[in-house]
């Protein structure tokens, strides 16, 4: 997430009550959603191997387009699969099935931005309006698992992504708080690991870090700095930190958000004009484009060859040739 209003420091005391008691609230609550051609959405080959990218007659699909700003997309093994995505200032996280379209997963979410599953299936999430990070279970059970470094809060967790060893690693910038409530001294990148009080820094030299992945092999780990427009790329050491670090793709027009990796090791990139689609060398393959500005995107589906966009207001679908990468 980028440019969602702030939210402010911690939840309210009845919200955190409400959360605490009921951590499903909502659970079951139908929406109205679509599945129809997306308007104004369509898809751009730049280099001939884009088309190894795309599934035969892909097109953009349509699938919600009445939310105040979409973040965070999961694809979760529960109830067959399932899609999580945040709401942020709805304060609410919806979840979608191809059967049965859009319902409400939980709310209040603590203005849950982004989301991902970990190598057990259990859902990860950062959290704007509580300053964490937490782990929720099949079963509905909510746990923290960051909510400070050196002591300090955490600025406004803002994506994540669960490594094969349980290592959980997410990006910590303040655009979920006001300058006067930023209590860390930069705005981190963090690994934390299984059982650990708190994160270790793994990158201080950002402006704003969002959106990262790992490679298909978990030999590198990408982190996109919005603010400079660029992602980077860090080589992943025997000892779980990061060296190197250089400059893997500059994206225009306005800075990349999220992203993920394809099990080819290519780079789906959100940005100003929709997803840039990136080769494992950085060239730009093709862009989906889209008439409002994607925030984020993940793999999913029963075979993980859907490739799902939050997109302010909307949520988008496209069909792919190619898995993601878990």
């Amino acid at each position: 997430m980028r440019r969602a209003p702030a939210v402010g420091a911690l939840a309210s005391a009845a919200l955190a009550a409400a959360f605490a008691l009921n951590p499903l609230l909502g659970g079951d609550a139908a929406l109205t959603g679509k599945n129809e051609p997306a308007p104004g959405a369509r898809i751009e080959i730049l280099d001939p191997a884009m088309n190894a990218v795309l599934a035969p007659g892909a097109a953009v699909r349509l699938l919600g387009d009445a939310f105040q700003f979409t973040e965070g997309p999961a694809w979760l093994p529960w109830e067959g699969g399932i899609l999580v995505f945040s709401d942020i200032p709805a304060d609410t996280l919806y979840r979608w099935t191809e059967t049965a379209g859009l319902a409400v997963f939980r709310k209040p979410s603590r203005n849950a931005n982004g989301n991902t599953a970990d190598p057990e299936g259990r859902l990860v999430t950062c959290e704007h309006g509580s300053r964490t990070v937490t782990r929720t279970a099949r079963d509905g059970t909510v746990v923290t698992l960051a909510s400070t470094y050196q002591g300090k809060k955490l600025n406004s967790p803002n994506d994540v992504v669960v490594r094969s060893d349980g290592t959980v690693w997410f990006t910590d910038p303040p655009y979920g708080i006001k300058p006067a409530e930023q209590e860390q001294p930069a705005n981190y990148v963090f690994r934390l690991d299984p059982g650990a009080a708190e994160p270790a820094q793994v990158a201080d030299d950002f402006v704003r870090p969002n959106g990262l992945c790992f490679s298909p092999d978990e030999k590198f780990l990408y982190v996109a700095d919005s603010d400079r427009s660029h992602i980077r790329r860090f080589r992943v050491t025997a000892e779980n930190s990061l060296a190197e670090g250089e400059v893997f793709a500059k994206i225009q027009p306005t800075g990349p958000d999220g992203i993920r990796c394809d099990a080819d090791g290519r780079l789906y990139v959100t940005a100003g004009d929709g997803v840039h689609i990136l080769g494992p060398d950085g060239r730009l393959l093709g862009k989906i484009r889209l008439p409002v500005q994607p925030a984020n995107c993940t793999f999913g589906g029963p075979d993980r060859r859907t490739l799902f966009i939050t997109a302010r207001t909307h949520l988008y679908a496209v069909p792919l040739a190619v898995r993601g990468s878990r």
